[in-house]
């Protein structure tokens, strides 16, 4: 076999291996392998205490009643960040492109989501923003935010100062990681965890959108996806529908470039994708496990503005539990999981060590079960309560909780984040 012909065959191996591992099923059936090992003993890092998950469930069961008493629970999304305050910023986008098609509306509020989305990770404790409109101070993921809608409002991520309510690609490959602090009000005394990650991450993004034209058109914007599954040039179909897996898969085949910290094999990036000895698979997938954590959290995300656009979603229930600090912090907050060593809550770890993905794994697969435990407690059905919603009511917001009141706010396992995994 030729040089070139053997590289050809390695990279249809790979990107074979990348296809199995761009599927919700195979996130799920990865993270249940580890938790059937964690079941009958054989984590290395953790025990699970199948006892407590029915208190873990009546934790989240409260704090949805709490947050949401007439238990109408939203999809778990970043509009609910956007909306902090009880301030309705769509409405505030939408005015300002009130004489705009419908459709211009649309790639708007997506071409926010997506910018939004990948701000959104870990900011720290210390990091706080104030809102230039109102004077009102807003701490992580509202925070972010908040800030993340005003930075586009002014036009930051547009390259077109006639059309400042977008995002393109020149316009966020030109980005400057100083200008990005100013408007996130960094500062010595304000200090954002990730700050240079996401910058990068956001000119990453842009590097994306020129490179594939095809998908995200001319000048190449997010909202390109918007056009690729609707074709809404004409207007949009009243018959307009939406595979939301065929959505996530689009996101991963066209942007896990850009993940700074992303895995690969044979030169195709992966993304969210890491290694642990115990997962078995098929041919090079075999023992990788695959989250896509911010690309289902930019999926959920971008569902809203789709349905305001008046497109019909199917398939909402493949999307997984997001494995991140506040969700994998209700397990250990609530006693379901359990470290072998408790010294091991006092390292920094980084995303690829194997307790992290371990604990990532267990996560994804336990929200599964528990979702049905809330739903007992709530007495709803799986039809008013997905899992989308159990996220929001929920499972989130319970683990923030818990946090705030063990560690300040702090999760129970310290990950290294360069502001684009967690």
């Amino acid at each position: 076999m030729s040089a070139e012909n053997e590289f050809v065959q390695q990279r249809s191996q790979a990107e074979v291996a990348a296809s199995i591992l761009r599927s919700t099923v195979t996130v799920r059936e990865r993270c249940g392998q580890l938790l059937d090992r964690a079941r009958i003993g054989q984590s290395d890092w953790f025990t699970v205490d199948e006892g407590r998950l029915r208190a873990a469930a009546a934790e989240v069961a409260a704090v949805t009643r709490r947050r949401y008493p007439k238990l109408h629970v939203p999809l778990h999304s970043r509009w609910r960040h956007l909306e902090a305050g009880g301030v309705d910023r769509r409405r505030q986008l939408e005015e300002r492109l009130a004489d705009a098609p419908e459709a211009t509306r649309a790639r708007a509020l997506i071409d926010l989501t997506v910018v939004s989305v990948l701000l959104d990770a870990g900011a720290g404790g210390d990091w706080r923003y104030t809102d230039p409109s109102d004077g009102r101070a807003y701490a992580r993921s509202e925070g972010l935010a908040v800030a993340s809608f005003h930075a586009f409002m002014g036009g930051m991520f547009s390259s077109d100062t006639l059309h400042p309510l977008q995002a393109d690609s020149e316009g966020l490959r030109s980005l400057v990681t100083d200008r990005l602090a100013q408007v996130l009000q960094v500062s010595e005394a304000n200090p954002l965890v990730g700050l240079e990650g996401r910058a990068v991450l956001l000119r990453r993004l842009g590097e994306a959108l020129r490179e594939q034209p095809e998908v995200f058109g001319d000048p190449g914007r997010p909202s390109g996806l918007f056009d690729w599954f609707i074709g809404a040039e004409g207007g949009i179909a009243p018959s307009a529908d939406l595979e939301v897996h065929d959505l996530l898969s689009q996101i991963l085949q066209t942007l896990s470039g850009i993940w700074p910290l992303g895995t690969s094999i044979g030169g195709v990036p992966l993304g969210d994708v890491w290694q642990h000895h115990a997962v078995r698979g098929d041919a090079l997938s075999d023992g990788w496990v695959p989250f896509h954590k911010l690309s289902q959290w930019l999926t959920y995300s971008l569902l809203e503005p789709f349905h305001w656009a008046g497109v019909k979603l199917r398939g909402i229930e493949k999307l997984t539990a997001l494995p991140e600090y506040r969700n994998g912090g209700l397990l250990l907050d609530t006693g379901v999981l359990r470290l072998r060593e408790p010294d091991a809550a006092h390292p920094l770890w980084h995303p690829g060590d194997e307790i992290i993905v371990e604990w990532r794994a267990l996560t994804v697969a336990l929200i599964d079960e528990l979702a049905g435990l809330v739903r007992s407690e709530l007495s709803l059905p799986e039809e008013q309560m997905p899992l989308a919603a159990v996220l929001e009511g929920g499972t989130w917001a319970a683990g923030r909780e818990l946090a705030q009141r063990a560690r300040n706010g702090q999760p129970p396992l310290l990950v290294h984040s360069d502001g684009t995994v967690f």
